[in-house]
Parts: C-alpha cells; structure tokens; sequence
C-alpha cells in the first residue's frame, strides 16, 4: 500500500522550487508545501475598491521552478486569480511555471454537444497556457480527452492511490465489497480501482440517462450488488441528484451498505440535505476543493496533499509521475 511520506528535499532541490497559493484553498497548497518541508512563497493578492484583482509576487523567482496552486472552481474569480497569478510569475523571469489544477472547473463543458454552444475546457486551456503556463499539473479530469486541449505537457493524476489506502483503512476491502461505476463513461476507473482493491473484486454500472444538465434518471443497476458493500467511484458531486439516485437504486437492490468516493465536492445548492436524507452510509470526499460550510456527519475528507506533494517533487526533479498514475 503506497503512503506519501514527507519528503526530504536535497538542498539543489530546495533553493529551486517556489510553491504560491492563490485564494481557491490555501489549506491544501499548505498541506503540500508541509508535505514538501518548504514554505509557501509571499505574494499578495487584494482587491481594489471596484472589484479588479491585485496580484504582486514578493519572492524572487527569476530563473526558478515555480508552482502555482489554485482549484478553478466557482467563483469564476479564482479563474481570474490564476491567470494573473501566471502573468505576474512570467513577467519575473520564472524559470518554469506549472499550474497544478487540482479541480478543473468548465471540465464538463469538453465538447459541442448544442448547436451555438462553447467547449469551454478547450477555451480555459487556451487561457492558461496563454497567460504563461508551462506545465499543467491536475487531478481525475472529468473527460481525460481535455489533458490534450493543452499544448503544454499535462500530468493528469488520479485520486485512486488515495482513495484506495482509505478503503483498506476501513476494512471495505475484506467485506465483500463490490465497485459500483455511475454511468458507462467511468467503467474503465471503476475497473481498474476493483483490480488494485482485490483481483476478485466484481464492478456494477448504474444505467442512467440525462434529461437535462444535472439531472439524472437512474434506469436499473447492472451487477448484482445483494448483500454486499457498494462503493460507488465518481469523480465529481455537484447538486446530489445524481449520487443519490445511484444510492437509491443500489439500495433497492439489496446492498448490505453504500460507500460512495467521490474527488471533487462541488455541492452546489441543496446537495448537501440530499446527502443527508439519502441511504449512503459515507461519503467520502479529497480536499481538491474546500468544502467551507458544506459539512455534515455523513461527509468525509481526505488529503490529496501528499499525492500532489509528491507529484512536484518527481517534477522539479526531472523524475517520472507515472507511477501515481492508476
């Protein structure tokens, strides 16, 4: 079972490395710079009296390898933030300067699928290797297609080391568990999390369809997940509905318990009751974006900072990631 220890950083590979932290969530660019044993670097971030960003770096990084945290989640301001974050870095003669997304907002909004409508993860791509990037670091992209959209080199992890040390934390992997994917799109994931789990761990696909944006209709459960323990692998929970109706069904079916790991807390608007109400017995969620007030007893967070920590270090070293990779 791999664990992300504390890196111990030579000194060449310290005197290099700058990490900066925008407003999205400065509590995980924390956990990574303590994962590191480094100090984030100074930069100050306010607002005029109009709304318009300020960004000053106050490090110097001329010539350094530079890390720039930031989630582009809502509010689209912290898109905004990043961006200029990148110019600002750029104009100090950074010597490299990588982007490490670990929640990609618009990812869902990847291809033209309306007439008259935008591919908006293509259009944020373009911004940010526009604006100076050139590295993308992220985490369980919702469409893996979208690490091409870059034309910058993309190291696109996934949450399932995590995910997976958490599971056998609890014991799942010796009670008769099943993984439950949560359309066709992610069996792949689901498959491969089921293999690393156990060899003989089965997969389940809920069979739903899409009416509109952020509506779901839960067909049936293909699998047979009676009396056993469901997890469901998703990487993103927005409104709930989706999830719960998963759970719903999985329920009906005569799951013992529903487990559900999920990378990205989106939780928008009453997602967080709909949880609550629902059958899940846990929801376990990373620290890719904040969850602020949206708590409640049946929400559960694990860190990504270890796996991103150590994702940089193999980076600024010139090492290979591929092996975070699922």
């Amino acid at each position: 079972m791999r664990r992300f220890e504390s890196y111990r950083p030579s000194i060449g590979g310290i005197l290099g490395l700058r990490i900066f932290s925008g407003n999205a969530n400065p509590l995980l660019a924390q956990g990574i710079s303590d994962y590191l044993k480094i100090k984030l670097s100074s930069i100050e971030l306010k607002k005029f009296s109009d709304g318009e960003m300020f960004v000053k770096i106050l490090d110097n990084v001329r010539g350094r390898d530079v890390f720039v945290i930031q989630p582009t989640n809502p509010p689209a301001e912290n898109l905004m933030e990043l961006l200029l974050m990148i110019d600002a870095l750029r104009r100090a003669s950074a010597g490299r300067i990588t982007a490490v997304i670990p929640y990609y907002g618009y990812g869902r909004q990847d291809k033209k699928d309306q007439p008259r409508v935008p591919i908006s993860a293509k259009l944020l791509a373009n911004l940010i290797v526009e604006a100076g990037a050139n590295r993308i670091l992220t985490l369980d992209l919702h469409s893996p297609q979208i690490a091409g959209y870059f034309d910058v080199p993309v190291d696109h992890l996934f949450a399932a080391p995590v995910t997976i040390e958490h599971m056998h934390s609890l014991g799942l992997h010796k009670n008769n568990p099943i993984i439950v994917s949560p359309d066709v799109g992610r069996v792949a994931v689901a498959r491969a999390i089921a293999k690393r789990v156990d060899e003989n761990v089965p997969i389940a696909v809920v069979d739903k369809r899409r009416p509109a944006p952020n509506q779901a209709e839960v067909l049936n459960v293909i699998g047979d997940v009676k009396d056993r323990v469901a997890i469901i692998i998703d990487d993103i929970v927005d409104t709930g509905g989706t999830l719960t109706k998963a759970v719903d069904a999985i329920n009906d079916a005569g799951a013992k318990s529903i487990y559900a790991y999920i990378t990205h807390p989106v939780l928008s608007g009453n997602a967080i009751s709909k949880i609550e109400s629902s059958s899940i017995t846990k929801l376990i969620v990373t620290d890719s974006i904040p969850l602020g007030d949206k708590k409640c007893d049946n929400i559960e967070v694990v860190s990504v900072s270890g796996l991103l920590g150590e994702a940089i270090k193999r980076i600024q070293e010139n090492k290979s990631v591929s092996s975070l990779f699922v």
